[in-house]
């Protein structure tokens, strides 16, 4: 029975064993074109792929993501970028001076990225893909730059591996909807769903990990924002372009 589009969505999960089966090209450009019709603010269309083939940059890749060697074995692997050097490009046709620097143009370039590659996932999962995205080549941007050779005012803010799906995970939980949707005005944080979600998060490791890691959410959150997160990051995109003025 084919799923609806909700059905599809509430039933996404991150695939890391992909199978050999090539990509028909054809396809992977009809993904990349319905990324292309995602909103875009006033738009821009502040985006741009890189479809990265090579293995070598896809070995030096997957190391920079500390070792996550899908990306050396997916059919595909994109690199998604926040892109303002065409625009760049446009002011200067224009006979104008790109105003450099502005948070909010890294803003809207930065959502751009998001749903233009949101729009490629929902597409690729409706014809039997399987997806990964991969952050973790913010752990070292410059180099990854380096490998890309992007210009000023361009910054990789996200991977992708695409391939057909060579493991079921189950779905990972997510929070009670009532946690996150909210009446009128801003809710204070119940805590009842709180610990109730906690206890549906350990039940998931348990099982998916067979009863050797025992975790909760709320210990996730507190160990990734109770740390310095990349804290290169302001230097590098300032040193891009990107100055948050």
């Amino acid at each position: 029975m084919t799923q609806t589009v909700i059905e599809q969505l509430q039933s996404h999960r991150s695939i890391r064993k992909f199978t050999e089966q090539p990509i028909e090209e054809s396809l992977l450009r009809a993904l990349i074109a319905a990324g292309q019709s995602a909103a875009t603010s006033s738009n821009l269309q502040g985006v741009s792929v890189i479809r990265v083939r090579n293995p070598q940059t896809r070995r030096a890749m997957a190391e920079l993501a500390g070792g996550q060697e899908y990306i050396e074995e997916a059919a595909e692997f994109l690199v998604f970028c926040a892109d303002l050097n065409r625009s760049g490009w446009c002011c200067e046709r224009s006979g104008k001076a790109m105003a450099d620097g502005m948070t909010e143009h890294f803003i809207i370039s930065t959502v751009d990225v998001a749903l233009f590659a949101q729009n490629v996932v929902v597409s690729a999962e409706s014809e039997g893909l399987g997806i990964c995205y991969i952050g973790a080549l913010r752990n070292d941007p410059q180099q990854v730059s380096e490998l890309l050779a992007l210009p000023e005012n361009v910054y990789p803010v996200f991977g992708l591996c695409l391939g057909y799906p060579d493991q079921a995970p189950a779905c990972k939980p997510r929070l009670a909807l009532d946690a996150v949707l909210m009446e009128e005005h801003y809710q204070p944080v119940n805590e009842a769903l709180m610990v109730q979600y906690d206890e549906t998060m350990r039940a998931y490791y348990q099982e998916r990990t067979g009863g050797e890691l025992d975790r909760v959410w709320s210990q996730e959150v507190s160990a990734l924002l109770g740390k310095k997160s990349r804290p290169h990051m302001r230097a590098f995109l300032e040193s891009k372009g990107f100055k948050m003025r």
